[in-house]
Order: C-alpha cells, then structure tokens, then sequence
C-alpha cells in the first residue's frame, strides 16, 4: 500500500519521524550523562531536545495518521498501525511530562519522576519503533506498488517499474543469476 502523502516520491511520515526520535533519544543520553558528571549543562540540552522533539513528532504524527486512515480497514496492517501510532501518542505525552516537569527548575533539573516518564518514553518508542518497522517491512505500508531492485529514481518521472523485465513482459525481475 502506497503512502498518501509524499515529497520528491517518498512519504513524508518516515522521514519525519528521524529527527524527532534522535532528539528523544538524546535527550536520555543527555540525562543519564548529567547524572554521571553533576552538570546542568546536559540537562539543559536535554529540555531543549524535549521540546524539539515533541514538536517534531507531533509534525510527524500528522503524517502518520493521514496514511492509517487510508489502510484498508479489518486488516492486520490497520491493527499494527493503531498500536504504532497510539504508543507514539503516549510517547509524546511522557516526554511532554517530563519536560513541564523541568519547567522552573534551576539548570532544568530534572527531577525522579522526569527521569521515570523519559526513560519510560524512550523504551515505549523502541516497541512503537518496532511497530513501525513491521508495517512497512513486513506489511508494506508505505511502500511503492511497483518497487524492485531496479526501479528508476523517483524523481525521474518514470513509474517504479519502468525498465524492468517484468514492465516489459518478460517475467518478474528477483534480482538473482
């Protein structure tokens, strides 16, 4: 199934989603490297990568969502699809919590329960991020119908199978000898 939405031929939800995911998952580091070195510096970077990376999921969330609500309904796809995109929802909460948790603190400090609802959140997006991975990988959401091995370039104009045997009549190309 085809992504809806799409930039220069390529969806736009997964290339949204890689920012927003490293600022996240920095933003731990940057706590875990606070605690070991007692210096507000890397909770300050933390909070910051907090808010950009909610932000930016929220921007990817939009994406996400407009390419759900074009999976065929009753299938398993639309069923992974729900779980990725709820669990990405209640990522965004816990860090959004962890980080009003740090509003007004000296250094943005984080306190017990921030730590708790961003190292929560980081754990919950390795399961989303898996979830996201069986739908496109094993499921083929967001995937290019004619794609193959030797697809042309997407900007180039030409339809993904244009130029492979299969296009041709010839058999399906299996990029094997």
């Amino acid at each position: 199934m085809e992504s809806k939405v799409k930039l220069f031929g390529h969806p736009i939800h997964p290339m949204l989603i890689v920012l927003p995911l490293g600022l996240l998952s920095a933003a731990v580091v940057f706590d875990v490297v606070g605690l070991i070195v007692d210096d507000d510096v890397f909770s300050s970077v933390a909070f910051w990568n907090i808010a950009a990376g909610v932000v930016g999921g929220l921007v990817a969330a939009v994406f996400g969502a407009w390419d759900w609500w074009h999976i065929p309904r009753d299938t398993r796809a639309r069923r992974i699809g729900l779980l990725h995109g709820a669990g990405n929802v209640v990522v965004v909460v816990l860090f959004t919590l962890s980080w009003l948790l740090r509003v007004g603190q000296a250094g943005y400090e984080p306190s017990v329960p921030a730590y708790v609802l961003s190292f929560g959140g980081l754990a919950l997006a390795l399961v989303t991020g898996w979830l996201g991975g069986e739908l496109v990988d094993r499921l083929g959401v967001g995937v290019d119908e004619g794609a193959n091995v030797n697809a042309p370039s997407s900007l180039s104009g030409l339809p993904s199978d244009a130029g492979t045997a299969s296009s041709r009549g010839t058999g399906p190309v299996t990029g094997r000898r």
